[in-house]
């Protein structure tokens, strides 16, 4: 999993009814765009996270043609 400052990460629930969480990619602190990132979620909060398989990375310019 590889990612640049600007991408997103989406966190998909992992019980039904659960609703996805997506963060804006604000640093990566890894080498060659590896985790772990720090994240901004859309409620503004901030964290440090290594994504699990349940993650994926939407890209920069996969979300700006959407």
């Amino acid at each position: 999993m590889r990612a640049t400052v600007g991408d997103r990460l989406v966190q998909h629930g992992r019980v039904v009814g659960q609703h996805d969480k997506v963060a804006e990619i604000i640093e990566v602190m890894g080498q060659e765009g590896n985790p772990p990132y720090r994240v901004r979620f859309e409620d503004g909060h901030e964290a440090v996270c290594s994504p699990g398989p349940d993650s994926e990375i939407r890209h920069k310019e996969m979300h700006t043609q959407q």
